[in-house]
């Protein structure tokens, strides 16, 4: 059983507080790690189009044993299906493959503006949440920009945005633009990929004051954020560890101390610029 709290998304739907990334994993990879991860109480797997490991997931959610109705399973597509029917060839080609009938959360990976199609794309979202194959739909990498569009032009609102995300890239406009429009913001990379984030002495100061890892304190300011971050680990340690976040809290000058690190890691990614 899972212990991870949830949060109600702004159509009703209920998703976990914290989830498992799967990127860069292969098939079998990320076999191994959504069995374990399932086995150490995680209900939210995120996988998508481009990691190429959706067959791998999906033999591994049928294996766990755990109930259909108790997994939340989120995968994104490419600019390729960025057209109302596109959505639905995307979202056929990942269920197939992940062996679901619907998913709980498909989102846009990239908006990719340069191609000027995600609005299509988003309005074959909405069509499949409205037929039932997906609970609950958002972006991936999208800007208040690119939200405020997709709601001009829409008037629906993702129920989720996921953006690069730690106390490297705060990304504070972007948090109160979804906060303001109900949207929950999910952050891949929650521990500073790539950077000495882990390494950083406030973080491990912060860790030591409440005899935790580094990584328990990055995914720990994120929660308190109400973000949720979805960490990758094939290692059922860290999986373990990763996932037990919720039995301590963080003060606010700590809080502030993690907020200061913002800038300190090589630029995070510009969606519009980069997409696939």
């Amino acid at each position: 059983m899972s212990t991870v709290p949830t949060v109600t998304l702004s159509n009703g739907t209920v998703m976990p507080r914290l989830g498992l990334g799967t990127s860069p994993m292969g098939d079998d990879d990320a076999e191994r790690a959504v069995v374990q991860a399932l086995e150490v109480g995680y209900r939210l797997v995120d996988t998508a189009e481009n990691y190429r490991n959706e067959v791998g997931v999906g033999r591994a959610l049928r294996a766990s044993g755990v109930a259909r109705d108790e997994l939340f399973v989120t995968s994104k597509f490419n600019k390729r299906w960025h057209s109302v029917e596109g959505a639905r060839t995307a979202f056929e080609a990942s269920a197939e493959k992940l062996g679901l009938e619907y998913l709980d959360l498909l989102l846009i990976h990239w908006p990719n503006p340069d191609q000027d199609r995600y609005v299509e794309a988003w309005r074959g979202l909405i069509e499949l949440r409205e037929a039932g194959l997906v609970r609950a739909i958002g972006t991936s990498n999208f800007k208040p920009s690119h939200l405020q569009r997709l709601i001009d032009e829409t008037g629906v609102a993702p129920e989720v945005n996921q953006v690069q995300l730690s106390p490297v890239w705060t990304k504070q406009t972007e948090r109160e633009f979804h906060a303001a429009h109900n949207i929950v913001t999910e952050a891949w990379s929650p521990l500073g990929k790539g950077t000495d984030l882990l390494d950083h002495p406030t973080v491990a100061a912060v860790a030591k004051t409440h005899d935790k890892t580094p990584g328990q304190v990055v995914l720990r300011w994120e929660v308190q954020q109400d973000v949720v971050p979805i960490p990758k680990s094939s290692k059922r340690e860290r999986l373990e560890q990763n996932i037990a976040v919720f039995d301590f809290e963080l003060t606010a000058d700590e809080m502030a101390a993690l907020d200061a690190l913002d800038g300190i890691g090589k630029a995070p990614a510009d969606s519009d610029r980069f997409g696939h």
